[in-house]
């Protein structure tokens, strides 16, 4: 007698495949991040990114086309983990003060946390932004970093708390520009200064200033008195460099 049961046809296991193959591409996209960041990209070679993401040349071509390919997913990458970090950031814009405080603080963190995206911006600037130009996924990016600032803005404008004729692009600039450039020149600027960029004085004096100035930037009363106030921490940090830069030129 003839055995009715049929037997089970082994299941192909796509989602293990699917698995390997992200965790692959994930890998040589971390390699790449680093050694692009350490090298730039005319110095990060296919051989050494492979090499560091123990994977193959052929890899690297399956996955991203070819070695510019693989730049601008790095670009991109960097640009979504930043992205990504503000849109976790729990904003009320109904307090509009608090809420620019708390994306200026993010910035300039950000950028202090994470210097590749730095790094890696600059040799980007250096190739004058052709290959993050051909990337149809960075505007997303700063389309919404900007929404966030224009929500904002528009809230502190109808409580009267902000100027009505602001930019939400202009202040976005203005954010990313303070954070980018203090940690991009931090080395240079502490031996062009004399003073240690990099202590915890020192960021949390900038960022305290920055924040100033952008609040009184976008405040709509620009009558109120113009003498910055400062903490008892801050003045003796300032009064100290004061001295160190006069004990320098002496």
């Amino acid at each position: 007698m003839a055995d009715s049961r049929t037997a089970a046809k082994p299941q192909r296991r796509t989602g293990v495949r699917e698995a390997a193959a992200q965790a692959t591409r994930d890998s040589i996209l971390k390699a790449a991040t680093k050694v692009f960041a350490k090298y730039g990209y005319d110095g990060g070679s296919v051989e050494k990114i492979s090499k560091a993401a123990k994977s193959y040349d052929r890899m690297i071509y399956y996955y991203f086309g070819s070695k510019e390919g693989l730049f601008i997913a790095v670009l991109e990458g960097i640009y979504q983990r930043m992205d990504d970090a503000e849109a976790a950031i729990a904003l009320d814009a109904s307090r509009p003060v608090e809420a620019l405080t708390e994306v200026i603080r993010f910035v300039l963190g950000y950028y202090r946390k994470n210097p590749e995206f730095v790094t890696l911006l600059n040799t980007e600037n250096l190739h004058k932004g052709r290959h993050i130009s051909k990337s149809l996924r960075a505007r997303e990016y700063s389309s919404r970093a900007v929404a966030i600032i224009a929500e904002i803005l528009a809230s502190g404008a109808a409580q009267g708390l902000f100027r009505k004729n602001l930019i939400a692009r202009d202040i976005y600039l203005l954010i990313a520009s303070t954070g980018y450039f203090y940690t991009s020149n931090r080395h240079t600027l502490t031996a062009f200064l004399g003073e240690p960029m990099e202590s915890p004085e020192a960021i949390t004096h900038w960022e305290d200033f920055v924040i100033e100035t952008l609040l009184r930037t976008v405040r709509a009363d620009e009558a109120q008195d113009n003498t910055p106030p400062h903490d008892e921490d801050t003045s003796k940090w300032q009064k100290s460099q004061l001295a160190q830069s006069r004990a320098r030129s002496s």
